[in-house]
């Protein structure tokens, strides 16, 4: 039995099965930027994400994910209400259990805006 690790009533959930990976992303602003770097910039919270990212449109649940990763509970929950925060992770309610998932516009969105002007200064642009 799974265990309910967040108040689910400050984040909403989706019901929808649709692609996790859009054709587009969204564009991403400095500021978003930032809250994402900042919620990546810990070593166990950066474990959790490319954890989902490995989990992939499936996601993990969050027994799943301290099982994997060797966490208790109280910690694995604070990393994934950041992440959630950061909107770099999505949560769905299937039945009693909660599935996690990378949020892989947002990634995409964060390296677009960290690639966006990448080899402009280079008069020959062969640096990517």
């Amino acid at each position: 039995m799974e265990v309910n690790l967040l108040d689910l009533s400050t984040m909403p959930t989706s019901k929808a099965t649709a692609p996790l990976i859009p054709q587009t992303a969204a564009p991403c602003s400095e500021a978003d930027a930032l809250k994402a770097l900042a919620a990546l910039a810990q070593a166990q919270r950066l474990r959790v994400f490319r954890a989902l990212v490995q989990a992939g449109a499936a996601g993990l649940t969050p027994g799943a994910l301290a099982a994997m990763l060797d966490m208790p509970a109280s910690s694995l929950s604070f990393h994934l209400k950041e992440l959630f925060h950061a909107q770099l992770a999505q949560v769905e309610q299937q039945g009693r259990s909660l599935i996690y998932r990378a949020d892989f516009s947002r990634m995409t969105a964060l390296l677009g805006f960290l690639s966006e002007n990448c080899c402009a200064a280079d008069p020959e642009g062969g640096c990517c």
